[in-house]
């Protein structure tokens, strides 16, 4: 069980690191997309390099949340994953994860967009989901068995939720970036233009909060502070 809790651990670390550098090469990448300095072409190549560093980042807030469950399970804090608990846990993430790499490979495909779709719309109950239980922890109450001096641990899930909230709206984002640059192919049209650099600038707004909430889950996970 020792080995076990290691191995989760370091990939849990690989995960946030990815998670955080990956969104740190799409935010430096879109100041590219929305240069109307360069060429089309040469925006929509950038534009691709973000969609292939980004999907790294997804990949990693898919695993952040089983790897933690299944730490918090060898920690006491997630007894309903005792037994075959653990397995259908993993099975969902599994699914889970194939339906982002799937949006991703299709991503300028109609099977590509649905995909896409019904997976946020998959976060919307496990994002709630999430701050129930996590605020039912700290009433000493719920599935999520904490006390004193482990309280982090619902913190940290809460915070993480919060972060799926700020991902959602960076994920729409990038989701309107092909459909404008598709309107763009067909020639010059300021509103797109305008369009596409507003929203981008408020992007980067989110951003940066989006690295000082992960920043923030790094910090309760390492140091377990209360």
């Amino acid at each position: 069980m020792t080995n076990e809790l290691s191995i989760l651990r370091w990939v849990h670390i690989l995960a946030m690191v990815y998670w955080l550098g990956g969104e740190w090469g799409v935010f430096q990448t879109s100041y590219n997309v929305t240069n109307r300095e360069l060429s089309l072409d040469e925006r929509k190549r950038h534009m691709e390099t973000a969609y292939r560093i980004d999907i790294l980042a997804r990949t990693g807030i898919v695993l952040l949340l089983p790897l933690g469950l299944h730490m918090g399970k060898i920690y006491g804090f997630v007894p309903f994953l005792d037994g075959t608990g653990i397995w259908w846990m993993w099975l969902f993430f599994a699914v889970w994860l194939t339906m982002t790499w799937m949006a991703f490979i299709k991503r300028e495909t109609a099977i590509g967009i649905k995909v896409t779709m019904l997976e946020e719309k998959l976060r919307y109950p496990l994002i709630a989901a999430l701050f129930i239980v996590a605020f039912m922890a700290f009433g000493g109450n719920g599935p999520i068995v904490t006390g004193e001096g482990s309280h982090w641990y619902p913190a940290k899930m809460a915070l993480y939720a919060f972060a799926l909230c700020i991902g959602l709206f960076l994920r729409l984002v990038m989701r309107r970036w092909t459909m404008r640059f598709q309107i763009l192919a067909q020639g010059p049209n300021a509103a797109e233009e305008a369009a596409l650099e507003r929203e981008i600038a408020q992007a980067r707004i989110s951003a940066y909060i989006y690295w000082i909430t992960i920043s923030s889950v790094c910090f309760l996970g390492a140091v377990k502070p209360f």
